[in-house]
């Protein structure tokens, strides 16, 4: 147990690196310098203390490093050169140094070296950057005392090779084997060879290697076999098969579970469901029994492809579903919006003794929560946990999402208490969810609250943060909190990523609350960040201003095909142009306010006032009657303008109230009158 000095003087590391670097020849380059100097490491400080620790040794040996770097930019190194150890700490404006540790024999002067294992050989191989330091190390290994190379470290050294794609290389190491060892490569060599030509796609090349292997002396395996066809069908189905007909079988090898498993695989990659199923009939009219797998991977396709009742009907084969299977038509179903089929899956799972993986459960949570059955979403979490499954801040964040959709922003709230007190700490995505859920619900205190209670605990805000608290201060008439984050956002992350939307948040929260200008100013600020929206905007605006309405439409045209996001203000000027050009009943300036709702802009007064008056003027009080509703439903009140143009409308009619929406009216007006 550690003393408390040691506990006190105990320093925080930073990072714990490990290279390979010959002794004598640690400079501050690659790999030293890049792997060293991230962490602002003294360079010089470790090249000069290695290289005279080193210099003992035989020039260019291999030494195995590991270095921790502490959070002061100190840090301490260890060497290794099997059996010899050294450490070594080196602090900043220190001229002290520990004494040079190692282990030396009784009649020797210089450190005694054991015989390193295989394994250790095989891993310094490993550990080397480049094609020239492979063979080096290799070389090098062979040429120590007592030391001969095994299958093990043929297999580092050929697995290297091919990553370097030193290909013509391998052929001379396979070669040298025999003599050096005294045995032929071994089936792992072949392995290894398979699939590192594989992650070349060399796919002509997988094939060659049968003949590499009958030239050693030996059988391909059904091993060997099966690794080509892996490499196969995810390259070439066609030659996949073709290879296990003519090379396969034509060998008499018939294949095994594995065989059919890689099969079916390349043929549902490649959506040739039809032809699964044949491989399906195939391997049973070979007496074999088809196992989990390879109905798996049939159902998976099936569900991918929209055929999730196919796909259920198949599983009535399965003997013995596993949870994969469970997961797959679950999954399948919760795609398709069926959470009634998904969640009697689910319930047959858990009466089977299943437990569906977080993926799946998270799936059934958002489908139930889309649909506002978030009790039935708690519940199904808390069974999983009952039995021994674990929760993930995802399966959380989607149920917290579901509770602030119903408008239960404080429930959701709990749930991070709850989720924390499990262990379980929120993300940005959780803290998101509330924020937004606190914006929607008018909870703007809370909302700053949680903003804040993220920033103590330290997560960093991201844009979507910033955007959604920007929104929805400017919304709810906030301009001078909406500001203050605004500037945040812009010194933090310095400025918005290239979106727009904040700033089209500002420009609808000025333009709502009648601060004409200011929205203006704050437009033309806006120009050194987005030139071409601005340049659009003013364009559209001024046009309005002049009566060319159709020259407006085609500049707002123009920005939609550029991705450009128009502003309230932008929409709000082009729905009273169309009006005022008598465009009202034909649809042009509804199109705009559905436009302008789509894209997460919300309308206001000065939105509907122009589209009811001139659907009044025009007598189509119906649909007039059906905007007031809409806007009244979004809460929205209309002015006494648009009470004007709706009294005069219906003054003109001859039967005032008839049909459901005049009574819907009448009282409305009676309501809003009593306020």
């Amino acid at each position: 147990m550690a003393t408390l000095k040691e506990i006190l003087t105990r320093r925080p590391v930073a990072a714990t690196i490990r290279l390979t670097v010959p002794s004598g020849g640690a400079r501050p380059a690659p790999p030293v310098g890049p792997a060293l100097g991230q962490y602002r490491l003294n360079l010089m400080a470790f090249c000069k203390d290695f290289n005279a620790r080193t210099q003992k040794y035989k020039p260019d040996t291999p030494m195995s490093v590991t270095i921790t770097a502490f959070k002061d930019s100190t840090f301490e190194f260890t060497l290794e050169v099997f059996g010899v150890g050294v450490n070594v700490s080196e602090a900043n404006n220190r001229k002290s140094k520990n004494i040079f540790l190692s282990t030396f024999s009784s009649s020797s002067s210089t450190p005694s070296l054991a015989v390193p294992t295989h394994e250790q050989i095989a891993h310094l191989i490993l550990d080397q950057k480049s094609a020239p330091q492979v063979l080096q190390t290799f070389e090098w290994a062979s040429k120590l005392p007592n030391f001969i190379h095994s299958q093990s470290t043929y297999r580092a050294l050929i697995y290297k090779l091919l990553t370097f794609r030193r290909f013509n290389t391998v052929q001379h190491v396979l070669d040298e084997m025999p003599n050096s060892i005294g045995l032929p490569p071994d089936e792992s060599i072949f392995l290894t060879i398979i699939r590192g030509l594989g992650r070349a796609r060399r796919i002509r090349d997988v094939i060659k290697v049968l003949d590499l292997v009958t030239r050693y002396g030996t059988n391909p395996s059904l091993k060997i076999f099966n690794s080509i066809l892996d490499v196969l069908v995810k390259e070439d189905i066609d030659l996949a098969r073709k290879f296990y007909r003519k090379k396969m079988m034509g060998s008499g090898v018939q294949g095994d579970d594995y065989t059919y498993g890689i099969l079916m695989k390349g043929l549902c990659l490649t959506n040739r469901i039809g032809e699964g199923f044949k491989l399906l009939q195939a391997i049973k009219s070979r007496g074999l029994k088809p196992n989990v797998v390879i109905y798996n991977t049939l159902l998976h396709a099936l569900c991918n492809n929209g055929k999730v009742g196919r796909a259920r009907s198949l599983m009535n084969e399965i003997k013995e579903p596993n949870d994969v299977t469970f997961n797959v038509l679950i999954c399948g179903y919760c795609k398709e919006d069926n959470f009634v089929q998904a969640l009697v899956l689910l319930e047959k799972s858990f009466s089977l003794g299943f437990v569906p993986d977080i993926v799946t459960v998270t799936k059934v949570v958002e489908i139930l929560c889309n649909v506002g059955r978030v009790t039935e979403a708690v519940e199904i979490l808390e069974r999983v946990e009952s039995k021994g499954g674990v929760v993930d801040v995802v399966a959380h964040n989607t149920l917290i999402k579901g509770f602030c959709k119903l408008g239960k922003v404080k429930v959701g709230h709990g749930l991070l208490k709850e989720m924390e007190r499990k262990g379980c700490l929120p993300n940005v995505d959780t803290y998101n969810a509330l924020i937004s859920g606190f914006c929607e619900s008018g909870m703007l205190g809370s909302a700053l609250d949680m903003f804040n209670d993220m920033k103590t605990d330290g997560i960093n805000c991201n844009f979507v943060i910033f955007d959604t608290l920007i929104r929805g201060l400017f919304s709810r008439g906030r301009i001078e909190d909406g500001f203050k984050i605004l500037e945040l956002m812009e010194e933090t992350r310095g400025g918005c990523g290239g979106s727009i939307s904040p700033y089209n948040s500002v420009l609808y929260g000025l333009y709502r609350k009648n601060m004409f200008n200011e929205a203006l100013e704050f437009l033309m600020k806006m120009e050194n960040l987005f030139p071409r929206a601005v340049d659009r905007s003013m364009r559209i605006l001024g046009f309005c201003e002049e009566g060319a309405i159709q020259e407006a439409k085609r500049v707002y045209d123009q920005m939609n095909s550029e991705g450009g996001v128009p502003s309230a203000l932008v929409y709000d000027c082009l729905i009273h142009g169309f009006c005022q050009e008598g465009r009202g009943k034909d649809g042009s300036a509804l199109k705009l306010l559905e436009d302008m709702v789509g894209r997460g802009c919300e309308p206001d007064t000065g939105s509907y006032r122009p589209l009811i008056d001139a659907l009044c003027r025009k007598r189509s009080f119906e649909k007039a009657a059906s905007l007031l509703l809409q806007m009244v439903e979004n809460g929205i009140t209309p002015d006494y303008l648009i009470w004007n143009s709706l009294s005069h409308c219906l003054s003109q009619q001859t039967i005032w109230l008839e049909g459901k929406n005049m009574f819907r009216v009448h009282n409305l007006v009676e309501d809003i009158v009593e306020i």
